[in-house]
Parts: C-alpha cells; structure tokens; sequence
C-alpha cells in the first residue's frame, strides 16, 4: 500500500549492443552520497537477464507526454520487439555505462550496479549513479530544474496518474511568518 510509485522507463544494452526498456514501478533512491538508486525486477522478465549480465541501466523518468510508451515498455517483451523502434525512441549515447539512454525523457540516470539482492518475486539491484541528464527546457535562470513542468507521471494499483498541483516546499510547517 506505499503508493504511488514513480513510473520509469529503464533502458539497457545487452552484452550483444541489442537495446531494450522495461517499465519498472519498484524503483527509487536509497542514498545521497555515494548516490545510489535501486530497481526490483522478476526474474522471469527478459530484461532481467540482460541487467544482470551488463550491471549497468538508465532510469528514465516519465512524462504525460511518455505514458503510452510507459505502459506498452511494460508489457511487451523485448524478447519479441525493439521497443525504440516500435515506439519512435530516441536512443541516446549516455557518458558512463553502454545502456542508451531515452531522449525524450526529461531526466536520465546512468547506473551501475553494486549488487543483486533475491527478495521473493523480485530480486533487486543496488546501483551506484554515474551520470544524470536533465533536460535543459525545464531548467530556469537560477539553473534550478522544474521537473514539475515536464509533467510527470506515477502509477498506482493498475493506474497512471499525473502529479498535481504543488501544496508546500520542504520546511513550509516550521517556517516563520
């Protein structure tokens, strides 16, 4: 019931070059410094096997604009179609690891992995960050970025769901007035 979850598009190159994305809804930051983020995949999943013989991804964040391409990379298999292809993708050469990263998504993170955990259903892989590209349209003067803007999107319980409205910035409840 910890909902919702980020939707992303992880993107991978097999030791072959053969480019594949996967829609992974357990999927999140676990560490600031070193930075490290972690994905859960079932073992059965083609991209399983390319993850864990490369130990590298990109995790690709997800638009409005991105949601058809969200949910069809997350039921069909790479086994049977070149998703980039398939879904008009631009793949894009990343500065640290081989797996491509997704031009059309607002924000790419190039990891690599430090280890393989077996959980149950889904086995989970503990990434360092060695890379992340944020798209230059949504960053501002001041060089902060407005994710906000791109429009993202987070899945729960079957559904996609933009994000809404803004509603407080950190330490709004104890800011003096």
């Amino acid at each position: 019931m910890l909902y919702p979850l980020p939707a992303v598009m992880v993107s991978m190159a097999d030791l072959e070059g053969k480019y594949n994305i996967i829609t992974i809804g357990w999927a999140g930051t676990v560490c600031t410094n070193p930075p490290m983020v972690s994905i859960s995949v079932r073992p059965e999943r083609y991209s399983f096997g390319i993850l864990h013989e490369t130990g590298e991804f990109v995790i690709n964040l997800t638009t409005r604009e991105l949601a058809y391409a969200t949910d069809y990379c997350g039921v069909k298999s790479g086994r049977d179609v070149d998703k980039f292809k398939a879904l008009g993708l631009t793949a894009l050469t990343g500065q640290a690891v081989k797996a491509p990263l997704i031009g059309e998504s607002p924000v790419n993170i190039e990891c690599k992995v430090r280890s393989v955990t077996p959980l149950g259903s889904h086995h989970m892989f503990l990434a360092d960050v060695m890379a992340v590209h944020a798209d230059q349209k949504y960053m501002d003067k001041k060089h902060k970025f407005h994710l906000e803007q791109a429009d993202p999107i987070v899945y729960s319980h079957g559904v996609y769901y933009t994000c809404g409205e803004a509603i407080g910035t950190f330490g709004f409840s104890v800011k003096k007035k």
